[in-house]
């Protein structure tokens, strides 16, 4: 099989996101303390902002996401969960964090902390409304929601701490990248046979 062009800058862009993806997949010793220290959020914000084609931007990490949401519930569940129960807002909240990164005009240490903040506070709004509406932990009145958010505090924090490394990572590592090798700058093709 030969491919006609094959975008250099994509296919590194994919690479690191499925790098990045991996991480998910480490065991971290303290699980309570580190839930929701993952890569996810970087990933989405990172997809957005070097994707020039919008269509990737949110189908590569999403994708990505969703495939390795399926392995990491084959490995804890032996059987492949195709979609659980807040899989919505969850996926909702992931493509609003691509959405933000698309709003990333300069890449900058300030630019990458504001988008992971705002991913988080997203992430937030988004993902406790399950548990508040359908759960049987937090009363159904606005107030549970509030429960709902405060309880979500600590995990939240850790995706921060996970969305500010990562994506220390990912943008610094492109950037880095990008500095050695000019040709990752704009898009390149290169013709294979």
């Amino acid at each position: 099989m030969s491919l006609d062009k094959f975008n250099i800058r994509n296919g590194v862009l994919i690479l690191m996101i499925v790098l990045a993806a991996a991480m998910r997949f480490v065991h971290l010793d303290n699980q309570l303390t580190w839930a929701n220290f993952t890569p996810v959020g970087a990933v989405a914000l990172f997809g957005g902002a070097y994707f020039t084609d919008k269509k990737k931007a949110y189908l590569v990490p999403l994708v990505i996401l969703f495939l390795s949401d399926l392995l990491i519930n084959y490995l804890y569940f032996h059987k492949f969960v195709w979609f659980y129960g807040s899989a919505v807002w969850v996926y909702l909240s992931f493509a609003a964090m691509v959405y933000i990164g698309t709003k990333i005009v300069k890449i900058s240490f300030a630019n990458v902390i504001l988008a992971s903040l705002a991913a988080v506070v997203v992430h937030w709004l988004l993902t406790d409304i399950d548990p508040w509406l359908y759960g049987n932990l937090y009363d159904k009145r606005s107030i549970g929601y509030f429960q709902s958010l405060y309880a979500a505090i600590p995990f939240e924090r850790s995706l921060l701490l996970g969305n500010l490394v990562y994506g220390f990572i990912l943008f610094g590592g492109f950037e880095l990248a990008k500095m050695k090798f000019p040709g990752l700058k704009k898009q390149t093709h290169l013709v294979l046979n």
